[in-house]
């Protein structure tokens, strides 16, 4: 008789990343009420902040968004019942390649189970498309899904999923009566009490862009049990068993943070350069305060600011020649420009602690996209935003799909596939892949570019006047046909508010994208643009920005802006910020009790490498 054999260890295979190509998509959105009255330019830049502000100036001043149809200029007031529509260069961040695992398909009841990997958000918010749980099931598995609640994009865990309207309909209302009861478990931070815990404070998200939820006096009711499972004294952490009673945002991290047993490894919530020793044990001040900040640049680019301005400010003075007066383009500082965007969204006044834990968790995030919106500066060389063969069609109000448009010509509404995910050897895993259109040159005088699906989508090319190199701005017909702005939210959390979805309705459909050119420099009333650089200016101004910054700086090494939208490309993500430690266990409804097995961080003896 052979003797037994020990099955060889199973290690955890290394983590790598599923990638999106660049691809332009149309959104199509109403006017919220916050927007009403409000400058097209103040709302775009208070609201997104992806770009530099005068990215965005410069993107609306090439005629690339449009009001009810018509072109709409950075000053274009934003009125009740307008439609905007816009096309953006979307940049999806990678996500993890650990694939979703289908548990349980009930053919008869229409609905799947799932296991969703941290990292992929539910639906479609801010960068986020292709790389969506929703997406990936249709383009994979060929579920087409109607989710009725939703794990944030962190979180891993068990998902029940309808497959039809009807299905749907039926778990939504058990949702709304509060009769399905969800289990969680999570990994804290020190040694959590032996005894369940019962926390009820209520809940209040105070930024929209960062997703940012505190314990707050005037918030809505929120419930959690917490039970201890263990206690690791190695890692100095403990396993705990979460249930909620309520569905709040953030709900189990806030009330754990607000405890003083913050998830572990939780990038917002348990991070002392947000919140400082204390990490929020108890929450904040709620004393409102009217103080505010501007914006910085990090040390390591403040000299290349000064001298050459900030691209955060609209308001600095214009170099002229020693003969004329210098120019001012916006003599009065947008929020964005004073720190007084910060709050803007909150439905309550905010205390200084508040608006300096925004403002930190702001910087940490800049900090990790390698301070994108400071080095936003390329585009000056280029032309106009103008891709070409791309214009949205105009559809009947009540035949849109909410937050999404399409373009008139149907070959570029085709899907994009997913690069191939494979891992990589290392810590740091990710899958790498020769991207059509997507060159990894800094800045390339003309581009064409092919999209993966042969179907040719185009930008215009620049062209350079042979005396000075300063780029032909393209025809304002070419500039009229097309939508190019990178208006894009910056977080990935699921109340991120973005262009792309609908609260009111428009009394008319304009059927044409037909309208005047914006005002151009020879306008007296626009603001003067800001100043252009000819190609090798802004080579040599880049290549003093990378010699500035230090040397784990990532986004520089090989491209470091998106030859079509000018994007200063960001680095990717570690793996050990791909998920926290906390995880949808358990779930029981009217069509049963399903589960997933415990992940590998909440097994006895885990080790926490931190390396």
């Amino acid at each position: 008789m052979a003797p037994e054999t020990t099955p060889p260890l199973v290690r955890p295979t290394p983590i790598g990343l599923k990638k999106v190509q660049p691809y332009w998509y149309p959104y199509t959105t109403m006017a919220k009420l916050r927007w009403q009255n409000r400058e097209l330019l103040e709302v775009v830049s208070t609201e997104f902040r992806d770009r530099s502000m005068e990215y965005y100036r410069y993107a609306l001043e090439s005629g690339v968004t449009t009001i009810n149809g018509q072109i709409a200029g950075p000053k274009t007031l934003i009125k009740n019942g307008d439609r905007i529509e816009n096309i953006v260069h979307r940049h999806e961040p990678p996500v993890t390649s650990t694939p979703i695992k289908i548990l349980h398909h009930d053919v008869e009841r229409e609905f799947i189970v799932v296991d969703k990997p941290g990292s992929i958000p539910i639906h479609s918010t801010g960068r986020y498309y292709n790389n969506t749980l929703i997406e990936i099931l249709q383009n994979e598995f060929g579920f087409k899904t109607y989710p009725v609640n939703r794990l944030d994009r962190l979180t891993s865990g068990l998902m029940i999923l309808p497959l039809s309207s009807q299905c749907a309909k039926t778990m939504a209302k058990e949702f709304e009566v509060n009769t399905v009861h969800k289990e969680y478990v999570t990994r804290c931070k020190g040694e959590f009490p032996e005894e369940e815990i019962v926390c009820e404070e209520p809940l209040i998200t105070i930024d929209r862009q960062m997703g940012l939820n505190i314990v707050h006096p005037d918030g809505k009711p929120a419930k959690t049990v917490f039970k201890r499972i263990r206690y690791d004294a190695n890692t100095d952490s403990s396993v705990i068993l979460c249930k909620p009673f309520t569905g709040r945002s953030h709900q189990i991290r806030v009330h754990l943070q607000f405890l003083g047993y913050p998830v572990a490894n939780d990038p917002v919530y348990s991070e002392t350069r947000i919140w400082g020793e204390g990490l929020g044990k108890g929450g904040l001040d709620t004393t409102p305060t009217e103080e505010r900040i501007a914006p910085a640049p990090p040390p390591h680019l403040e000299l290349i600011t000064e001298a050459n301005g900030s691209p955060e400010s609209l308001t600095k003075v214009v170099p002229q020649p020693a003969d004329q007066t210098p120019l001012v383009p916006y003599p009065k500082p947008l929020p964005r420009e004073t720190g007084e965007d910060i709050g803007m969204g909150s439905p309550v006044p905010l205390s200084g602690e508040a608006v300096g834990v925004i403002t930190r968790l702001r910087n940490m995030k800049d900090e990790e996209e390698d301070w994108g919106r400071w080095r936003d500066v390329v585009f000056r060389a280029k032309g106009a935003l103008a891709p070409t063969d791309l214009k949205i069609k105009q559809v009947p109000q009540n035949q849109r799909r909410r937050g999404r448009a399409e373009f008139v010509n149907e070959k570029h509404n085709l899907k994009r596939p997913f690069i191939p995910s494979t891992v990589a050897a290392g810590p740091a895993a990710t899958v790498e892949a020769s991207l059509p259109g997507f060159p990894g040159a800094r800045i390339h005088e003309g581009i064409t570019s092919t999209s993966d699906d042969g179907t040719g989508i185009a930008s215009a090319p620049m062209d350079l006047a042979a005396d000075t190199g300063v780029p032909a701005v393209p025809d304002s017909t070419a500039t009229r046909e097309s939508a190019t702005l990178q208006t894009e939210g910056t977080a990935s959390h699921g109340d991120q508010t973005t262009l792309a979805s609908s609260s009111a309705s428009p009394s008319s459909t304009p059927s044409v994208h037909e309208g005047p050119t914006p005002p151009g420099p020879e306008d007296p009333s626009a603001p003067p643009p800001p100043p252009q650089f000819t190609v090798a200016e802004a080579l040599q101004r880049a290549s003093e920005i990378e010699a500035s910054m230090e040397s784990t700086t990532t986004a520089l090494s090989e491209s470091w802006y998106c030859p079509e939208c000018y994007l200063p490309l960001h680095p990717d993500p570690k793996p050990e910020k791909l998920y926290i430690f906390l995880h949808a266990l358990r779930y029981t409804t009217s069509l049963g009790t399903f589960e997933t097995p415990m992940p590998e961080w909440a097994q006895e003896g885990w080790e926490w490498d931190r390396s």
